[in-house]
């Protein structure tokens, strides 16, 4: 049996759980993984994570922060922090991803929007590691390195790179101008779990930030993962903007909070283009491939909505011209 497993199954059953009802419950892009098992009736989550790869500390702290603000995550029942598991409350099989649709998005994003909204406000991050330029950086890099190089199999020239860094200049500029707050950094459909409460459980959120206004805002309304029409988004963004502004966070017009909402989910978005390749090529997770051509869409059309950003978007259209990125590229192929 591997050993790794007999830990899960010890940890359980020092906890009253069954070990025998021990089965995978989900993965996600860490190195985490999640198992779920019986005690009597009811149903937990074992997490195990790897402590020399995701140590549990910053889940607590955030979890800790989150619930204390009355936000809905998944309760502690027992730790065991040496070997990196803990036992933990389940959510459910419901992500808001699978129950969207025309017709339950509204009052879906209603919550989470409020859910939001109670986090920006109540859940202090001045005292946590800022979301600096230089990780903002290091994330717009992973394009040219994961996408342009390892997937499609393009260097850029000189003049290419310096179109990629006047871009990324201009997006950590608009970065830098906005408030900052508690960001969770993944705040979207596959995060978000529809419980027997009102309000939606949140999970990943161990990689909080301090950081831009906008950021989970345009997480979850521009998500890698469904898209909604541009008019009802600016009608969300419109709508959530008096809402901070309300709520003291800013006094940004329309047209300044747009202009945020767009560079800021730029970035995340050109961050996840090498993001899910390297996902693929390094982590052997080739699924997130078939997520890539709806990103490169919302950089696009975001690109093009901005003067400035014209020369970027036409490189990145000619990196990507008559290309099916849902499509493996085999090591040590030209393009």
């Amino acid at each position: 049996m591997n050993s790794r497993l007999e830990a899960l199954r010890a940890f359980a059953a020092a906890h009253a759980a069954d070990p025998a009802s021990l089965r995978p419950a989900s993965n996600d892009a860490s190195f985490r993984s999640y198992w779920r098992v019986q005690r009597g009736s009811e149903s937990l989550i074992v997490m195990d994570s790897p402590t020399d790869k995701e140590p549990l500390q910053p889940w607590l702290d955030m979890g800790q922060r989150l619930a204390g603000a009355g936000l809905h995550v998944p309760r502690v029942q027992a730790a065991d922090l040496e070997q990196g598991l803990l036992l933990i409350e389940d959510l459910g099989t419901r992500p808001l991803l699978a129950e969207l649709n025309a017709h339950s998005v509204d009052a879906l994003y209603a919550d989470a929007l409020a859910a939001l909204l109670q986090m920006q406000t109540r859940v202090r991050g001045d005292d946590i590691e800022a979301y600096s330029a230089a990780r903002f950086t290091l994330e717009l890099e992973y394009l040219p390195e994961w996408l342009l190089q390892r997937h499609l199999g393009q260097t850029l020239d000189c003049t290419g790179w310096d179109v990629l860094e006047l871009a990324f200049r201009r997006i950590l500029d608009v970065l830098a101008e906005q408030p900052q707050v508690f960001v969770h950094r993944d705040f979207h459909s596959r995060n978000l779990m529809i419980t027997t409460r009102h309000s939606p459980g949140i999970i990943d959120f161990q990689g909080a930030l301090y950081g831009p206004l906008t950021y989970d805002l345009a997480s979850l309304l521009r998500d890698c993962y469904i898209a909604w029409p541009p008019a009802q988004v600016d009608g969300w963004r419109e709508d959530y903007r008096q809402r901070v502004v309300a709520a003291g966070l800013t006094t940004a017009d329309a047209a300044q909070f747009r202009r945020w909402f767009d560079y800021t989910g730029l970035q995340r978005h050109i961050k996840v283009l090498g993001l899910f390749c390297r996902l693929c090529y390094r982590d052997s997770k080739p699924q997130y491939l078939d997520d890539l051509p709806l990103v490169l869409h919302y950089v696009l059309e975001v690109s093009a909505a901005y003067a400035e950003l014209a020369d970027f978007a036409a490189l990145l259209r000619r990196a990507t011209a008559g290309i099916d990125l849902r499509q493996q590229r085999a090591a040590g192929l030209s393009a």
